[in-house]
């Protein structure tokens, strides 16, 4: 018996579009990771990039549960002394939301070379509008 080991030339990706309104900020998050990375193909390689392109719209309208909004902070460093910022979950969906999906999906993969590729699979947009209706994206279900 063969192992199926699946290469870059008999790979297939497919384009899918994800609506995040009203969707958990962390559930939905580890379901991208998983579409990213390919784990829900049955071809599924671990060192090889097997995983699909993803476009996420309605980036700002995401929900967290608890008190998230106000408690949880991002922290960035100019590298000089003195250089570290924060911002609050709510002032980052105000000014960059979708950097609060593509971080949350990024905390989600593993922290290797092949991870930083598949991550530039996932496109993000702040409202309906997105500009991959060429690839014609299909719906991707999510469980909640």
């Amino acid at each position: 018996m063969k192992t199926h080991v699946a290469t870059p030339t008999n790979r297939q990706r497919d384009w899918y579009i994800v609506d995040a309104e009203g969707q958990t900020l962390g559930r939905l998050a580890t379901q991208l990771a998983d579409t990213l990375r390919g784990k829900r193909k049955p071809d599924y390689t671990p060192h090889i990039d097997t995983g699909d392109f993803v476009v996420v719209i309605n980036a700002e309208k995401i929900k967290v549960t608890g008190d998230k909004l106000n408690k949880k902070i991002y922290w960035r460093h100019s590298g000089y002394p003195g250089g570290i910022k924060s911002r609050t979950l709510a002032e980052m969906l105000e000014k960059q939301p979708e950097e609060v999906i593509r971080k949350a999906v990024k905390g989600m993969m593993p922290r290797n070379k092949l991870s930083r590729a598949q991550l530039l699979k996932l496109k993000v947009h702040a409202g309906p509008e997105h500009p991959h209706q060429a690839q014609q994206p299909k719906p991707l279900e999510i469980q909640n």
